[in-house]
């Protein structure tokens, strides 16, 4: 799940996200080889970014979304922050960075967490992690309305129509979509969207800013708990009572899933690049998938898996390019 702004000359956003900063260059001998090999890494942040859903689902049992949102958040600022004071990294400067940050606070991080976690109170996890996987095919949607620098190829706009007719399949339209809640699906469903809307906004508005991803991105999730801590108390009461269970999923959604995974997956850019680190994409509606029905007893019926393999394929497809051919 997305937590922070995308890297800078990634090949395209993903359900994992990406920190906002330059992406480190240079021979790989010059960097320190990682105690942890990038394939272990990779294979924890799918499993992080794959409970996430699971996470969601149990906090909301406990605690009203705004919420389960504000502590995901909160959990989150204070992993990174923490490694930003060891690091010894300034925070980033400039009001016009700032106020695009707040922006970019809301787009990636205060609405698509809130709307996945009201979605979840008629969805399933299941469900979610599979309508997040939407997000390369709305990143081709603006690409489509003009909205982004590159050129849909004819390749990225058949992968955009597989894509949606996967989610057609996924919700069972030919059933009249019966069994699925309209309104749980249509708030994942632009959860999704808005990390696509966001990604496109940092591209063109913080490319240039300067500072490094970790401080970006621990600014950017400060303003976003800054924007959860006005907006919660008007609409939700305190807590009578703080449930163990659903609050060490918030504490593991935060801590893990927006703080942890962030460093994994800066980690595996710098290491191995954006491409192979996109990767993670399309492996959590499997995790998500298998935690909901193996954990929760989510019911699952054969379009749902059949459908995901069309979403992940339409969404590969968008993201691909054509070989071009070398001259001699």
């Amino acid at each position: 799940m997305s937590t922070t702004a995308p890297l800078r000359g990634a090949p395209g956003p993903g359900p994992s996200g990406r920190p906002a900063g330059p992406v480190p260059s240079g021979p790989p001998t010059a960097r320190r080889r990682p105690a942890v090999d990038w394939r272990i890494r990779f294979a924890a942040l799918c499993l992080i970014w794959g409970f996430s859903f699971l996470l969601i689902k149990v906090g909301t049992q406990g605690y009203a979304p705004l919420q389960v949102t504000l502590g995901r958040v909160v959990f989150g600022t204070a992993v990174l922050g923490a490694v930003l004071l060891l690091r010894r990294e300034r925070l980033p400067r400039g009001a016009r960075t700032w106020g695009h940050l707040a922006v970019a606070a809301f787009l990636l991080n205060v609405l698509p967490f809130t709307l996945f976690a009201y979605a979840e109170l008629t969805i399933s996890s299941t469900l979610a992690g599979i309508c997040n996987a939407t997000t390369p095919l709305w990143s081709m949607v603006l690409s489509l309305a003009a909205l982004s620098d590159d050129r849909p190829t004819r390749r990225s706009v058949a992968g955009l129509g597989i894509g949606f007719a996967g989610v057609l399949i996924v919700l069972g339209a030919w059933q009249g979509f019966a069994g699925q809640d309209a309104g749980g699906t249509v708030m994942a469903l632009v959860a999704s969207a808005s990390y696509a809307v966001g990604w496109a906004y940092v591209r063109r508005t913080l490319a240039n800013a300067g500072g490094s991803n970790l401080a970006m991105s621990t600014s950017q999730l400060m303003l976003g708990t800054a924007q959860l801590a006005v907006v919660t108390p008007l609409f939700t009461s305190f807590p009578t009572s703080f449930p163990v269970v659903p609050l060490l999923a918030v504490a593991a959604l935060g801590a893990l899933g927006t703080g942890v995974a962030f460093l994994l997956q800066y980690g595996m850019v710098a290491e191995v690049g954006p491409t192979t680190a996109t990767l993670v994409t399309y492996f959590l509606p499997v995790i998500s998938t298998s935690a909901g029905v193996l954990l929760l007893d989510e019911r699952l019926t054969w379009n749902t898996p059949v459908g995901a393999l069309i979403v992940l394929a339409g969404a590969a497809l968008t993201q691909s390019r054509p070989r071009r051919r070398t001259e001699a």
